[in-house]
């Protein structure tokens, strides 16, 4: 008889695992979580059909590739042009991340520039948008943290 206990924790164990080392492979993933290549591959499928695991990708430094200027950009957006303004943000070079937010500001920017200038440019042509009324902007001076994920947590059964 299987013990149905085994899997209640898996998904999130093959998740920390993954969040460890991105690249291991079924097998090692499979000897880790003390189960076979199939159940870990089965369960992979699943993570990623129902959007959990959403693909692959490395973890870039862009300080050490020139990119570091990091800029907050906080606006406030026309009624109902939310949508579109946060569609041409996610869509705008250098930008890495965009929120739609609560109180004083309406979306929430995150974007990474190889100098100041670059910078500016960017966000001269934000403030061209007839959508946005206002806009903030902070430049970071130093990354406490950065693109931190965290491993689930694994209940007792």
């Amino acid at each position: 008889m299987v013990d149905v206990m085994t899997y209640e924790n898996l998904d999130a164990k093959l998740v920390n695992a993954l969040l460890d080392d991105g690249r291991a492979s079924l097998r090692s993933l499979a000897e880790e979580l003390d189960v076979s290549v199939t159940t870990v591959s089965n369960h992979l499928k699943d993570l990623e059909e129902e959007g959990i695991i959403d693909g692959y990708t490395p973890k870039v430094d862009y300080d050490a590739l020139g990119y570091d200027v990091t800029a907050i950009v906080q606006l406030k957006v026309e009624g109902n042009a939310l949508a579109d303004v946060t569609e041409r943000l996610r869509n705008a070079d250098r930008m890495i991340s965009v929120y739609e937010v609560t109180g004083d500001y309406d979306i929430i920017a995150v974007g990474k520039f190889a100098d100041t200038d670059g910078m500016n440019r960017q966000i001269k042509e934000l403030l061209n948008d007839p959508d946005i009324k206002e806009s903030n902007t902070s430049v970071v001076l130093n990354a406490a943290s950065e693109h931190e994920q965290f491993e689930l947590e694994i209940t007792d059964a």
